[in-house]
């Protein structure tokens, strides 16, 4: 079934290694295809398949037959050591072939409590290694790169099965899986692996017998149900052991994987199961220098510790300043609401503030000591008609008048009779032109008398001693003509 090319999503490969045949199945997203290469040079063959079939994966999850490796639960001694070391150093007594020769991994083993004495603990621990000939891995990693493709894992394809399915907690099972005539036989305690077999099984009764005889590597002495896949285990011969037997409990995404695979089913589910397998596989065969770096428990606490404190940091640093960001921005729109109203505000305040001190200058004039009102309207009266002022200036010491007149010298008596003024003296050489005399006169202000004690109580009026004026025309009395000021000429006002 073909798909789409165009595909964003991450493509996932595996190839399981069986004998002289591949099963290949690769997914991504929604796409899932499986098939087999049977050829003479097998990682050509899967090259030209792949770029065939529009598949552009740059790395590869490798699964190996069973039937190659050896598995096997060892029980190491209660002494303190890295267990890696201690693995290694027990793993020549359970290989046909030299340490130095052989790739190994290992997993720690649930302790079954129903093979303890009651009342006794366990000395040591027990592990479940897998091991092979490292020619086996190089053949794996030499189709790798002739494939132009880069291994992420070596694993055994039958212990990948357990990505496919949800196991029940503390659950005995075992699972039966066919590819051809070879049987895999994998013993789960819930979702652990304890214990795996390969083996051929020619009828029902080596089937059931074999099935009897693995019990013993995983220290049990009966199970709690069998699970049958691949190509068509015989399943009504098993329930001699006395347990259901039943298809595996897929999961949801592998029944939705599985619904489109064709014959060999066996080894396709087998090819399935290996590319179905996420992040860190257990009992990984590849070699050390080629594992992808995956962080231990304890390093991804660390590390999402680190995580959540630099989070919590930036946020510090971050959210003030977002939270003053808004702030300011909504100050920023209440201003530009109210910016109008603010510049309407400030024009009144400025007319009112021009208007206060123009008033507040009337006012100064009003109250200053020089009265401009009062000495024009009595310079107005004093000058002559026939003389104009052009020029009339005033300083705290006097004024200074400027202008023509017919007779400049008549009009020094007639200021100095003015109780406003006194000193009265042409500032400048009084100048004659056609028909009238320019001059520059200078006055000073008059001293007020000064004010006595008894001054402040005025006497009583005393009798006019005076005699009568007489009613004709006779000549006044000299000391009343002399008090009298003589009436100044009437005249418009100069300035």
């Amino acid at each position: 079934m073909k798909f789409p090319r165009v595909n964003f999503a991450s493509l996932r490969l595996a190839v399981v290694m069986l004998g002289d045949r591949l099963a290949v199945a690769a997914t991504q997203r929604d796409r899932h295809e499986t098939f087999t290469i049977d050829a003479e040079n097998p990682a050509v063959a899967l090259r030209a398949e792949l770029d065939a079939r529009g598949l552009a994966a740059r790395t590869v999850a490798i699964g190996l037959a069973r039937s190659t490796v050896t598995v096997k639960p060892i029980e190491l001694p209660a002494v303190a050591g890295a267990t890696h070391e201690m693995v290694k150093f027990e793993l020549e007594r359970h290989l046909p072939i030299a340490t130095e020769d052989a790739a190994f991994d290992f997993v720690p083993l649930p302790i079954e409590s129903e093979q303890q004495p009651e009342g006794t603990v366990p000395e040591g621990k027990r592990v479940l290694i897998v091991a092979a000939d490292r020619r086996i891995v190089d053949v794996a990693l030499r189709l790798a790169e002739e494939a132009k493709l880069r291994p992420v894992s070596i694993t055994v394809a039958a212990h990948d099965l357990l990505a496919l399915v949800e196991p029940r907690r503390g659950q005995r099972v075992a699972w039966l899986h066919r590819t051809g005539e070879t049987t895999d036989l994998l013993l789960l305690h819930g979702a652990t692996l304890v214990f795996s077999r390969s083996f051929a099984a020619a009828d029902d009764t080596t089937l059931v017998a074999e099935t009897r005889r693995s019990f013993a590597g995983a220290r049990w002495r009966e199970c709690d149900a069998v699970w049958v896949s691949g190509d068509g285990a015989a399943a009504a011969a098993l329930l001699d052991l006395g347990v259901p037997v039943s298809d595996p409990p897929w999961t949801s995404r592998a029944e939705h994987r599985l619904a489109g695979i064709g014959e060999p089913r066996g080894a396709l589910e087998l090819a399935v199961a290996t590319v179905s397998g996420r992040g860190v596989r257990p009992l990984d065969l590849i070699p050390p220098a080629l594992k992808p770096r995956r962080f231990t428990r304890h390093e991804m606490i660390t590390g999402g510790a680190l995580a959540v404190t630099l989070l919590l940091a930036l946020a510090a640093l971050l959210v003030p300043g977002l939270v003053e960001g808004r702030r300011l921005a909504r100050l920023n729109a209440e201003i530009a609401r109210i910016d109008p109203e603010v510049h309407a505000v400030e024009r009144v305040a400025r007319e009112l503030e021009r208007k206060r001190q123009l008033l507040g200058t009337v006012e100064k004039i009003g109250t200053s000591a020089l009265q401009p009102l009062p000495v024009l309207r009595e310079l107005t009266e004093i000058v002559p008609s026939d003389a104009w002022v052009t020029y009339l200036a005033f300083d705290p010491k006097g004024v200074e008048l400027t202008g023509q007149a017919g007779a400049a010298s008549t009009l020094i008596p007639l200021l100095e009779n003015s109780p406003r003024l006194e000193r009265v003296e042409f500032a400048s050489p009084v100048t004659r032109g056609r028909d009238r005399e320019q001059f520059r006169i200078r006055a000073a202000w008059e001293a007020p008398a000064p004010v006595t004690p008894a001054a402040t109580t005025k006497p009583p009026a005393a009798p006019d001693a005076r005699p009568p004026r007489a009613s004709g025309g006779g000549a006044a009395n000299p000391g009343e003509d002399k008090a009298q000021p003589a009436r100044p000429l009437p005249g418009p006002p100069r300035q």
